[in-house]
Formats: C-alpha cells, sequence, structure tokens
C-alpha cells in the first residue's frame, strides 16, 4: 500500500487549539487534495495511519486542516513534523504544459551545454512560480525555476527535462 502514496505536505505545526493542524502543501491541487472528505495518510516508521479531513482553509502560505475525531491540540501535537501523504488517485484535468509533481520527480535533467546535470528530488511552491530541486553529483543541489528561460522540454516518455541553466546558477 505504500508504494502508492504521494507525499502531498509537511505539518509544520499546530494552530489554536481545537486541533488544526498548519500544512506546507506539497501538491499538484491542494484544493483536491485537503477538502471536506478526503482521505489522508501519515506514515511513522513502518505504520501508516488514515486520516479523513473534516474541514480545510488556506491561511498565509500553508493550509488549515481539521481531521475528523481530532478535535483537540492534544490530539495532534504528536503528528507536527510529519509528512502527510495522499494515494494516487488522479484528482483534476490537467492542461497542456501542466503536470502532477510525481511525473516531475525523478527525472533527469540535462543541460544543453553541461550534459546530464542530475535528478529532480522536490518541486517548491514559491508563489511567482515552483522550483524545480536538482539532486546533482557534480553541483550538489540546483535550483531551476520553473520558467520557459531555464525549462526548455518537459519529456516524459523519455523520463527526461532539457534545460538551459542561467549562468550563476551552479557553483
Amino acid at each position: 500500500m505504500t508504494e502508492k502514496l504521494y507525499r502531498v505536505g509537511t505539518i509544520v505545526n499546530t494552530h489554536g487549539i481545537k486541533g488544526e493542524l498548519r500544512i506546507i502543501p506539497i501538491t499538484d491541487f491542494p484544493e483536491d487534495r485537503f477538502k471536506s472528505g478526503a482521505k489522508l495518510y501519515l506514515k511513522n516508521n513502518d505504520q501508516v495511519t488514515e486520516f479523513t479531513v473534516e474541514s480545510s482553509r488556506p491561511h498565509k502560505s500553508f493550509i488549515l486542516v481539521k481531521m475528523k475525531g481530532y478535535d483537540n491540540i492534544n490530539d495532534v501535537e504528536k503528528f507536527v513534523k510529519s509528512e502527510l501523504f495522499a494515494d494516487g488517485e488522479e484528482v483534476s484535468g490537467l492542461n497542456e504544459g501542466e503536470f502532477l509533481y510525481r511525473q516531475i520527480i525523478g527525472l533527469t535533467v540535462i543541460d544543453k551545454d553541461l550534459g546530464e546535470v542530475g535528478k529532480i528530488s522536490e518541486i517548491m511552491e514559491l508563489g511567482s512560480n515552483d522550483v524545480w530541486v536538482v539532486k546533482s553529483p557534480q553541483y550538489k543541489e540546483i535550483l531551476l525555476p520553473y520558467i520557459d528561460d531555464v525549462i526548455k522540454e518537459v519529456d516524459l516518455d523519455n523520463g527526461v527535462v532539457k534545460v538551459e541553466i542561467p549562468d550563476g546558477l551552479i557553483d
């Protein structure tokens, strides 16, 4: 079962005293993943706990989520600093040039001048555009803004992202 789970957020704190959790979303569709009735999973060692979302609302750069059956801050404090997962169900249609996070993570990044530089390990949402984090043996970590000037082609069939890394982005 755990192979089919995808990380959708990190619980960073509690909010108030009524059991709400402050979550940084790491998902394509936060409005679907955290909607009332959605199933979420928390992995702790080899144990997987299933939750049902009672309610959620945006708050600054977070999403505040209340889980059914957890009505007090004391019930949820133990979940702080945990990762939340969802199953792999498709939630919304994608437009041209849109991708699911899980389609992008793990792709090989190839720069037109440098060749293969690494693999995408995560995606950060930073407001104006996403940033794709590339783990690279030669350059440690590379942060690529998801903009047309940098990301030239995403080839899901071949598992490759073609990029043009601007000067100064790599040490």
